[in-house]
C-alpha cells in the first residue's frame, strides 16, 4: 500500500517536493535578480548616468530586508514603549495629537531585555535573534502624523 503524502492527509500540507516545486521560481528570480544587478553595475561604471560607487567601502556582501506589512507591532518585537504600561487598558491622556480621538493604551504583553555591546531592547519573541544585536541595524527615527499604517508605504 503507498502511503499517503502530507499534502492527502492534510490538504493545506504541502510535502517537501511541493514546496521545492513552488519555491524554485523564488530561488531561480534571486538567482538573476543577483546576477543582473552585477552585470549591470559593471556596464554603468563607464557611464555619467550609472550607478556610482559609494564614497567609502561597502562591508556588507547583501541586505535582507524585512518588510512585515501585517507583520507584529514594533511594540512588541524591538521597540518598547514603557510608557504605555502606566496606561495600559486607560484612556490615553490627550498629549497625542492624531486624525482621530485617542483610546486607550496597550501595553505589551512580552518583555524585553539589553543584548549585545550596543544594548539593544530585543523583545522576547526574537530571542534567538537577540544573539546577532550588534549585527542588526535598526531604524527608529521614522515618525507619521497618521496612524494609518497604508500611506506610510510610500516613503
Amino acid at each position: 500500500m503507498h502511503p499517503l503524502s502530507p499534502s492527502e492527509i492534510e490538504p493545506h500540507l504541502l510535502s517537501r517536493r511541493q514546496l521545492l516545486g513552488r519555491l524554485g521560481m523564488g530561488f531561480g528570480s534571486m538567482a538573476l535578480g543577483s546576477m543582473l544587478g552585477e552585470s549591470s553595475a559593471n556596464a554603468a561604471a563607464g557611464s555619467a548616468f550609472g550607478a556610482k560607487r559609494p564614497h567609502f567601502e561597502p562591508r556588507a556582501k547583501r541586505v535582507i530586508h524585512f518588510f512585515m506589512n501585517g507583520g507584529p507591532s514594533q511594540v512588541d518585537t524591538f521597540d518598547p514603549k514603557p510608557e504605555l504600561t502606566k496606561f495600559d487598558g486607560k484612556l490615553l491622556p490627550n498629549l497625542l495629537k492624531t486624525e482621530r480621538p485617542t483610546g486607550a493604551g496597550f501595553a505589551s504583553p512580552f518583555s524585553f531585555k539589553k543584548y549585545g555591546q550596543s544594548g539593544m531592547e530585543i523583545s522576547e519573541l526574537f530571542s534567538r535573534t537577540a544573539n546577532f544585536a550588534d549585527d542588526i541595524c535598526l531604524i527608529r527615527s521614522m515618525h507619521a502624523d497618521v496612524p494609518n499604517h497604508e500611506p506610510s508605504l510610500g516613503l
